[in-house]
C-alpha cells in the first residue's frame, strides 16, 4: 500500500506560482549580477534539480535511513547508494550556483537556488546535507581567507572534489561559543598546531571525496576569555604539502547514533591527539565567531528550507493517501452496506490536511522570500533599497529557521495522524520524515537561542528599524491584497496584528531598556512564536492576493487558485487570534517558570 514513489515531493504548480507570481523573481534580472539570466534558465535549473531528486535521491531514502554510514577502522563509511548519487549531485552543481562566475560559481539567485535545493532536501535531506554543509565552507574561505587558501582549500570544495563542514560544537560548551576551548598554537611556519575536541560534526569524516575541510573555531593562544578571543581556522582533514595530501591529525573518535538524518553521520572529532593537527588562521585573529556567522545564517536559512521540504513531501504523502484510503461513512449514512468513502471525504481529515497545506505554503514563501531579501541586499545597486533588504533578512533569519521547524514537526506529525496505525510504522515513510524533522529545531541554534536573537537582539537594534522595514512590507501587501479584491476581513487582521506586535515589542524593549533584560526575554520563545504566526499571515495574505488576482485558464487551475484562498483564509482565521493570546502571555510577565527551583522540578 506505500505510495512513496509517486510523490512529487514538492507541487510544481506551487513554485511555479510563488516564483512568478507572488515574488516576481525575474525582477532579479535588473541587477548587473544576475543580468544574464532568464526565465528559460531558471526553469533548466529547476527542472534538473527536479529530475535528479525524483529519480535518483528519493528511490533510495529509505535504504539510506534502515543502513546508517559505519564507522570502520576509524574511518566513516557511507551507504553505496550516497556513492552512487554523489557524481550527479556534484554535477547539479548547487554546491557553487549563488557564487561568482571568477570562481567557478553560476551567479544563480539565491531565491531560485533555494526552491531547487527544496527539491533535493524533500527527496533526501541527507544526501543534499554534504553538499550543503560543502557550500557554506566554501564561502567563508571565499569571502575572508588569502588567496594562497582560497586557490588550495576553496577550489577543490566548490568543485566538488572535497567537501567540507563546520567545527564549532565543543562537547563542554554546546551552543556557548564563547566556551570553545580549542587551542592554537601559532608555529614559525605560518601555521598553528591545534589540539582540542569537537561533537556533533554532521560529514565530519566519509569515504565519497579525498578531503574533507573543518571551518574551526578555536582560541589562539592567550587570546582573550569569551567570544572576542575565538578564531576562524581552515583545518583539513588531510593538508596539502608540496603538492600532496598528507594526514593532518584529525581524528574520529565517536559516531552518534541518531534517530533521524541517518544518511548524514554526526560525529565526535579530536584534533592534534599527535601534535601535527595543522590549522590556517582565516581573518584577522579573534574575529572568528563574526566571521562564522556568515556560515552559520546561511545555514539557519538552510535549516528551515529542509523544515519547508521535510513537511512538504510528508503532506503530499497523506494527501494521496487521504484520497486512495477506503474507511467509514458520511456521518449522515444511514445504510450501514453503502461503499465506503475514501478519507478525505471526512471534514477532519480535510482539517489535518489544510492545516498541513497551510504551514508548507506559508513556510515556503517564508524562506523564499527571506531568499529574495538576500539577494536584493547583497546586489541590488541601489544603497536604500539594499538596506532596507538586509534589515528585512537579519529580521526573518530567526524566524525562518524556527518556524518551519516547529510547525513542520507539527504537519510531520498531522501527517502521521492521517495515515493512522498505518502511519506509525516503519512500513510508510511519515515516521521516518518526523524523525528526520525535529532536528530542525535544534541544530543551528535551538529554537530557544532564536528566540532570544530575534527578541534581544534583531527587533531592538537600530531603534527598532527592521521592525519599522516590515511594517512597510505589511502595509503594502494589505493595500495590494485590497486592491485584488481580497476579503476586507484579511487586510485588516493582519495590519491590526501587526500594530499588536509594534506596541508588544516597545513594551518589551522598554523593560529591557530600564535594565530589566530578564523580564524582557522571559517570554521570547512565546514572542518569537507569535510573530511566526505574524509573518506567514503576511505571505499567505501574499498568496491570497496573487491567486485572486489571476485569471484561470482551465478548471485544475481554479481549483489551485481556490485552494490557495482558502488555505490563506485558514492560517488568517485560526491562527491570528493566538498571536494576540501570545501577546497578552509575554506582557503578563507570568514567571512560573522562572521562580521554580532545580529541586522542585
Amino acid at each position: 500500500m506505500m505510495v512513496g514513489m509517486t510523490n512529487p515531493l514538492l507541487r510544481d504548480q506551487d513554485l511555479d506560482f510563488l516564483l512568478y507570481d507572488v515574488l516576481d523573481v525575474l525582477s532579479l534580472t535588473r541587477f548587473p549580477y544576475f543580468s544574464g539570466h532568464d526565465r528559460e534558465l531558471f526553469e533548466l535549473v529547476l527542472t534538473s534539480a527536479r529530475r535528479l531528486a525524483r529519480e535518483v535521491l528519493f528511490p533510495v531514502y529509505k535504504a539510506m535511513d534502515e543502513s546508517p554510514p559505519r564507522f570502520v577502522d576509524g574511518r566513516i563509511l557511507v551507504h553505496p547508494a550516497m556513492k552512487a548519487l554523489y557524481p550527479e549531485l556534484n554535477a547539479l552543481g548547487m554546491q557553487s550556483a549563488t557564487r561568482p562566475e571568477e570562481v567557478g560559481g553560476q551567479q544563480l539567485p539565491l531565491t531560485i537556488s533555494t526552491v531547487a535545493s527544496a527539491y533535493l532536501m524533500a527527496a533526501n535531506l541527507s544526501a543534499y546535507g554534504y553538499i550543503g554543509l560543502a557550500s557554506g565552507a566554501a564561502h567563508l574561505l571565499e569571502t575572508f581567507a588569502s588567496e594562497s587558501l582560497r586557490q588550495t582549500y576553496m577550489k577543490p570544495i566548490y568543485e566538488g572534489r572535497w567537501l567540507g563542514t563546520m567545527a564549532l560544537t565543543e562537547p563542554q560548551a554546546g551552543s556557548s561559543l564563547a566556551d570553545v576551548a580549542t587551542l592554537a598554537t601559532p608555529c614559525a611556519d605560518g601555521s598553528y598546531r591545534l589540539v582540542g575536541s569537537k561533537i556533533f560534526i554532521s560529514a565530519g569524516d566519509h569515504d565519497l571525496t579525498e578531503n574533507i575541510v573543518h571551518m574551526t573555531l578555536a582560541r589562539i593562544s592567550g587570546a582573550p576569555a569569551g567570544i572576542k578571543g575565538v578564531s576562524l581556522f581552515c583545518v583539513p582533514k588531510r593538508r596539502s604539502e608540496n603538492g600532496q595530501l598528507v594526514d593532518n591529525d584529525v581524528t574520529v573518535t565517536g559516531m552518534i547514533h541518531k534517530i533521524g538524518w541517518k544518511g548524514l553521520p554526526s560525529l565526535a572529532l579530536s584534533f592534534g591527539d599527535r601534535g601535527d593537527c595543522h590549522g590556517f588562521l582565516v581573518g584577522e585573529p579573534h574575529r572568528g565567531l563574526s566571521y562564522m556567522f556568515q556560515m552559520m545564517n546561511e545555514a539557519r536559512i538552510m535549516v528551515g528550507v529542509n523544515g519547508v521540504a521535510t513537511a512538504s513531501v510528508a503532506y503530499h504523502e497523506s494527501l494521496e493517501y487521504a484520497r486512495n484510503r477506503p474507511q467509514g461513512r458520511p456521518v449522515s449514512a444511514k445504510d450501514p452496506s453503502q461503499k465506503q468513502v475514501p478519507i478525505i471525504a471526512h471534514s477532519d481529515v480535510r482539517r489535518m490536511l489544510i492545516r498541513q497545506k497551510a504551514i508548507v505554503d506559508g513556510g515556503l514563501a517564508l524562506v523564499a522570500r527571506t531568499a529574495l531579501f538576500a539577494d536584493i541586499a547583497h546586489h541590488s545597486q541601489d544603497a536604500a533599497e539594499r538596506e532596507h533588504a538586509g534589515l528585512l533578512l537579519e529580521l526573518l533569519t530567526p524566524v525562518a529557521k524556527s518556524f518551519p521547524a516547529e510547525r513542520g514537526f507539527e504537519s510531520n506529525a498531522l501527517a502521521l495522524q492521517i495515515h493512522g496505525g498505518y502511519g506509525y510504522s516503519s512500513e510508510y515513510l511519515p515516521e521516518s520524515w518526523l524523525r528526520d524533522q525535529k532536528l530542525n529545531s535544534l541544530h543551528e541554534g535551538t529554537t530557544g537561542i532564536q528566540g532570544l536573537d530575534l527578541l534581544g537582539r534583531k527587533v531592538v537594534a537600530a531603534g527598532g528599524a527592521a521592525l519599522r522595514a516590515l511594517r512597510q512590507e505589511i502595509d503594502s501587501a494589505c493595500a495590494q491584497a485590497r486592491s485584488c479584491g481580497v476579503d476586507e476581513r484579511w487586510p485588516q487582521a493582519l495590519s491590526s496584528a501587526m500594530s499588536e506586535v509594534e506596541g508588544l515589542t516597545l513594551e518589551l524593549a522598554s523593560k529591557g531598556l530600564g535594565g530589566n533584560v530578564e523580564e524582557m526575554l522571559l517570554h521570547s520563545s512565546d514572542y518569537l512564536e507569535l510573530f511566526g504566526i505574524l509573518v506567514v499571515a503576511w505571505m499567505h495574505l501574499c498568496l491570497s492576493a496573487a491567486a485572486t488576482k489571476k485569471t484561470a485558464s482551465s478548471s485544475d487551475e481554479v481549483a489551485f487558485l481556490r485552494g490557495k484562498i482558502l488555505t490563506a483564509e485558514y492560517w488568517l482565521a485560526t491562527e491570528l487570534p493566538r498571536l494576540h493570546m501570545l501577546a497578552a502571555l509575554c506582557r503578563s510577565g507570568e514567571d512560573s517558570y522562572a521562580r521554580i527551583r532545580s529541586e522542585e522540578l
